[in-house]
């Protein structure tokens, strides 16, 4: 057996690289591998997109907010790093749509605006009796003889229409990935739903079918019904410098980004925007995909990832005393269908959904504005964008005074665009890369899933193949 250790480098520390780097530390740890594993991240701080404000006891997260709680992924890291404790489900409550200038709530038992329940379905004034009619065709239609890849849009519309689309799924599918469902790739983003619609053909009685039924009360005292989404109560970012704190002394490297990669023999050179070199047997890249073309600009199947587009996006916290709310709203939050007047795309009522969030006597609201085609604003000034988004707000609300304070977070090309056929190009430029680059691994939210859980297990996927790669390709592994 060699006496060398092997060297494994993470390049980006968002919160896929940090959780390949937990684990794989971990995996050397508990079976004496001697592997050094180290994790480079170009800017001055780890967790990428994840980051928290603490201020006046408002927490207030620039980034992503939650997790769903049904991926464990996220979750179970958190507790392996000890934060259990912190978990913390959002409060329920109602959330609407805002379409032609008014707040609809959201017919209860939808799915992602797919309907399970006719009642509230066919009460509701978001649509017109012709669209809860058109809507009523998913019953009758045959199953979609597509066999590869389609647009979100042209997979609902043909079985609910264009109004449920545009006033309904639109405002919830695109909010998530920032983009076009007329674009964007059914198989990469929602998969499930046409699989639900190949076995059961009505994608309303499959959802229905599919969907986890509610418990039933005992007939005791009631309990409120728990979030489905799950955050940690000292903010994101605490959870990420929890992780920091489990990585090796001296294993993490800011500041530092990697300009170019090269294969030499069986390992890889990785040339420093500090002028170093590092060698490594194993590189995990979890890095947005335009930084991943630029490393690699060398091998031109990953040309794919410069036309891979991205979108700009923003999101305004607003800080105010509650009694400047005169007309407030009972609910959550809602979101906006293109069918509006409005700049901002979203809100949510963050002292209303998180508890933790917000002092007594205190509101906390959170804006999103920029979206595919409507970017412009995220470029406008903070006070440009937040006259905007307090204009918006009070369309449909009464706020009497300015806020305390606000905190404007802009995200320049941070949203991926799964586009159609995403997943075949994906899958077309990792086999390349097994050919000509064994050894480098892809992870993070360019890839395969924007969710805090999707990037947790790439990460964890990722850890798993470099394992996997140094002991069937590499020297052989030297125990302690």
């Amino acid at each position: 057996m060699s006496d060398a250790s092997q060297k494994v480098v993470i390049i980006g520390g968002g919160i896929a690289g940090l959780t390949a780097a937990y684990y794989l530390q971990k995996e050397a740890r508990m079976n004496g591998l001697t592997i050094d594993v180290e994790l480079l991240e170009a800017s001055h701080k780890l967790g990428g997109k994840i980051q928290t404000v603490v201020k006046n006891g408002f927490v207030i997260e620039k980034g992503p907010d939650s997790f769903l709680e049904r991926k464990k992924s996220a979750a179970r890291l958190a507790e392996e790093v000890g934060m259990a404790d912190k978990l913390v489900n959002n409060s329920t409550g109602k959330s609407y749509v805002l379409v032609r200038g008014k707040l609809y709530p959201m017919p209860g038992g939808s799915i992602m605006g797919i309907p399970t329940q006719i009642g509230p379905f066919v009460t509701t004034g978001l649509f017109s009796p012709i669209g809860k009619l058109r809507a009523g065709f998913d019953f009758v239609l045959p199953r979609s003889g597509v066999t590869g890849d389609q647009s979100l849009g042209e997979f609902f519309r043909r079985r609910l229409g264009n109004e449920v689309v545009e006033n309904l799924i639109e405002p919830l599918l695109s909010g998530i990935y920032a983009g076009d469902i007329d674009h964007l790739s059914l198989m990469s983003t929602f998969p499930q739903f046409y699989q639900v619609e190949q076995k059961h053909r009505s994608l309303i009685l499959g959802m229905k079918q599919t969907s986890p039924s509610k418990t039933k009360s005992t007939g005791t005292k009631e309990t409120k019904p728990k979030g489905m989404f799950l955050t940690i109560s000292t903010g994101l970012q605490s959870f990420v410098e929890q992780i920091e704190s489990k990585l090796n002394p001296g294993s993490v490297k800011l500041g530092i980004k990697v300009d170019q990669i090269s294969k030499i023999y069986d390992q890889y050179s990785l040339s420093l925007s500090n002028g170093e070199h590092l060698i490594a047997d194993s590189v995990v890249v979890a890095t947005p995909h335009q930084a991943t073309q630029s490393m690699f600009s060398d091998y031109s199947f990953f040309d794919t990832f410069k036309t891979m587009p991205s979108t700009s996006v923003a999101n305004v916290a607003m800080a105010f005393p509650a009694s400047a709310i005169k007309q407030d709203i009972d609910g959550t939050g809602f979101v906006v269908s293109r069918n509006n007047d409005y700049t901002i795309t979203a809100c949510t009522w963050t002292h209303k959904k998180w508890a933790h969030s917000t002092p007594e006597g205190k509101v906390l609201l959170r804006c999103y504005v920029g979206r595919a085609g409507d970017e412009a604003i995220v470029d406008q000034s903070d006070d440009e964008i937040i006259k905007v988004v307090l204009d918006d707000l009070n369309k449909t609300m009464n706020i009497t005074s300015s806020p305390e304070f606000a905190i404007v977070t802009r995200w320049k090309d941070a949203m991926p665009q799964y586009t159609v056929g995403h997943k075949d190009r994906l899958q077309d430029i990792k086999a390349s890369m097994n050919e000509q680059l064994p050894g480098i691994f892809l992870a993070g939210g360019s890839y395969e899933g924007l969710g805090l859980p999707d990037c947790i297990d790439q990460g964890e996927a990722a850890v798993q193949n470099v394992l996997e790669y140094l002991k069937t390709n590499q020297k052989e592994f030297v125990t302690n």
